[in-house]
């Protein structure tokens, strides 16, 4: 083999591994809201999960991926331990998808067929790809022309690293080291090996269909390297698991031990059948199908047997990684961030999470007003510390989410998230701050006038409505509640300065004291607060919905009155909270 024989093998296989890495990444990417989907079609049913792995794999065509990503689930406690058993399963059949891809190479003959051979259609899919890749301006079909690019790309990397070894056949030391990987044992490691180093069980078989076109490479080295490589597929997944919870660790064991006990069992029943019925393919000349076939067929043979026993599976994991004390998840796995769509998806859940406690701790402090507790004081201090906990850990992860490449409607999802953080944040902050009125209130052993009480419980029915509204649109992305915040925060305004002007009437009464209405002062600073976060949180929703961030211009609109429906929604609600007579 000479060196330039060398040179373009190298310059193959490098193509063949950016190619792969370029179609799979495409391929997530177009398939964002897909791979959501999937997502909420996570179940205790272990076909649908089988189903889920299986689709999830052929939609980015890599089983190494789809594998991470169910580490970071279980890390994350979106997926139970059980519920991945059945998804990686599917994972390791879809992984074979790649393998009858490459086959395509194997096309020969005239006629109708030479439109199938990939020296006649790859260079169409390549200018096809660079068409709408840079002539296209909407990013779905910019992904769609990656995928094709990168499929081009890994096709003429098969094609060269075939036409590099195409002459290994004639090399004597070559057929001898050939013959040294018919040893089973030897067979094995040597595909654990290769496949462990270059991290994708795709790119070993595809490496595996080149070399059989020097006529060398016979089944009795294809069937034991093939089990090989599907032992050396795991490492991606035992490598992410380094770090996360003892569930991920298991999900990551689970993986190996699948193809490893696959191995034990079906290579030495291979070679006790052949030993008998002395297969006679054994000795015949690989080709490209015939390596897909054998790689599918043992990833069948492996489900058949082990599927039954997922079970025990679970069991042998937990021997193998003991728990010790309870298991935190993490919040956001940053293994997600290698499928954005998915990171995305679970990034608006955690937010979510992190809404309903802002929400709630507003709503808590509000109670604390008329009957204090300082156990629930401590309470609400401790959801603000974990709603300061969310908005940290949720923005670095969204930063680092945006160095990612997103497509427009993810990108647009993630604006919106990184600007109603701070607001949700912001609420948990002010029911601090009522809970220090509450409890001055307390310790003093002051009271509110009923009067007093009857107008605060106006305006505190009008925030708790404005809170609702905000957090169902957000939550539900409900563009009928974002629309009716602004109109109510408009009204909180209103009954602020009403409520303002009433105490000053009643100090000139006598009916209330100055210390009484500092306080006053700062809960209904704090209700305006509140309700100026929820109309930023409902106009960044609306604005996101027609692509555009300009939440100020928006509201400067809306509160100049040149919006019909807001003037109509005013009025009923400013008719609803009017204050008692």
């Amino acid at each position: 083999m000479e060196l330039k024989d060398v040179m373009t093998l190298i310059g193959g296989l490098a193509l063949f591994l950016f190619g792969m890495n370029l179609m799979s990444s495409a391929l997530e990417k177009r398939a964002g809201n897909k791979l959501k989907q999937f997502l909420s079609s996570v179940t205790s049913n272990p076909f649908k999960g089988f189903l889920l792995g299986l689709g999830v794999t052929l939609l980015v065509q890599s089983s190494s991926a789809t594998t991470v990503m169910v580490v970071g689930f279980v890390n994350s406690g979106l997926m139970t331990l059980g519920q991945s058993i059945s998804v990686i399963m599917g994972a390791n059949l879809g992984a074979s998808a790649t393998s009858w891809l490459i086959s395509l190479q194997s096309i020969r003959g005239t006629g109708v067929l030479q439109v199938f051979k990939p020296e006649i259609f790859v260079p169409v899919l390549a200018l096809i790809g660079v068409f709408l890749y840079v002539f296209q301006k909407k990013a779905r079909r910019k992904d769609t022309g990656m995928i094709l690019l990168g499929f081009s790309v890994l096709m003429f990397g098969m094609e060269m690293m075939s036409g590099s070894v195409a002459g290994l056949g004639e090399v004597e030391g070559f057929r001898n080291m050939l013959l040294l990987f018919k040893n089973p044992v030897l067979g094995v490691l040597i595909g654990t090996v290769f496949t462990a180093i270059i991290q994708s069980s795709g790119a070993s078989v595809g490496v595996l269909q080149a070399l059989t076109v020097t006529g060398s490479v016979t089944y009795a080295t294809v069937v034991p390297v093939v089990m090989g490589q599907n032992i050396g597929t795991c490492v991606t997944a035992m490598i992410s698991s380094v770090g996360a919870s003892k569930n991920a660790k298991k999900a990551a064991i689970i993986h190996l031990s699948f193809n490893v006990l696959a191995t034990l069992i079906l290579l030495p029943l291979f070679y006790l059948l052949n030993h008998f019925l002395s297969f006679a393919f054994m000795d015949m000349a690989a080709d490209y199908v015939g390596v897909a076939l054998v790689h599918t067929g043992f990833k069948l043979a492996a489900l058949v047997i082990l599927m039954p026993c997922s079970k025990y599976l679970e069991l042998l994991a937990d021997k193998l990684v003991p728990e010790k004390k309870s298991v935190e998840s993490e919040l956001l796995d940053e293994r997600f961030l290698n499928v954005p769509s998915v990171a995305l998806e679970r990034c608006r859940t955690v937010t979510v999470a992190m809404a309903e406690l802002s929400m709630q701790s507003i709503l808590d402090a509000f109670a604390l007003m008329e009957h204090f507790s300082e156990k629930d004081a401590d309470h609400i201090r401790d959801e603000e510390n974990q709603v300061d906990m969310y908005e940290d850990k949720i923005g670095s992860y969204l930063v680092k989410l945006s160095g990612r490449s997103l497509n427009e409607a993810d990108s647009a999802e993630a604006t919106e998230l990184l600007h109603v953080i701070g607001d949700f944040e912001r609420i948990s902050d002010h029911a601090v701050n009522i809970v220090a009125s509450a409890e001055e209130i307390h310790d003093r052993g002051m009271e509110f006038s009923e009067s007093a009480k009857k107008e605060l419980r106006v305006i505190v029915s009008a925030v708790r409505e404005i809170l609702s509204l905000s957090l169902t649109a957000f939550r539900d992305k409900d563009l009928h509640a974002a629309v009716k915040v602004e109109p109510l925060e408009q009204v909180v305004d209103f009954l602020q300065e009403q409520l303002k002007k009433q105490h000053i009437s009643r100090l000139r009464r006598n009916e209330c004291t100055i210390e009484l209405g500092f306080i006053l002062a700062d809960f209904l600073t704090d209700l305006e607060r509140v309700s100026d976060h929820c109309s930023n949180i409902a106009g960044c929703i609306l604005e996101i919905t027609h692509d555009n961030m300009e939440i100020h211009e928006y509201l400067r609109k809306v509160k100049g009155g040149q919006m019909q429906e807001f003037n109509d929604l005013y009025d009923q609600y400013k008719e609803k909270y009017s204050l008692p007579e």
